[in-house]
């Protein structure tokens, strides 16, 4: 397992953009987002694979959101443009094999709050 540690979330207005930043302590196959509103599951938002650099990305954010990497510092960012009142949600950082479910994923961040008001 990784230790991670998520930073950037905050409140923004509909339209409006923010960047996530996930820290890791070391290497893994795969980093991704999920994120979670309270009473419900927590949710596939994006993946990418460390060595190849391959992108996954739900429905709902396709083409709004982009997640990236460096290697040099293992660090992974989610840049969200164009928010909605929808996106806000508990956005966390996750290392593992990398897939849909959290169950592909072994280590999690504590989880950064991002709120879009309209």
């Amino acid at each position: 397992q990784v230790q991670l540690v998520e930073s950037g979330g905050g409140s923004v207005q509909a339209g409006g953009s923010l960047r996530l930043s996930c820290a890791g302590s070391g290497r893994t196959f795969s980093m991704g987002w999920f994120r979670q509103v309270l009473g419900k599951e927590r949710e596939f938002v994006a993946d990418i694979s460390w060595i190849r650099g391959s992108e996954r990305y739900a429905d709902s954010v396709k083409g709004r959101f982009t997640i990236s990497r460096d290697n040099s510092k293992n660090m992974v960012y989610l840049q969200m443009d164009s928010l909605k009142p929808e996106d806000t949600a508990v956005y966390y950082c996750a290392a593992g094999l990398g897939g849909l479910v959290p169950t592909r994923f072994d280590s999690w961040g504590q989880g950064t709050q991002v709120t879009v008001s309209s």
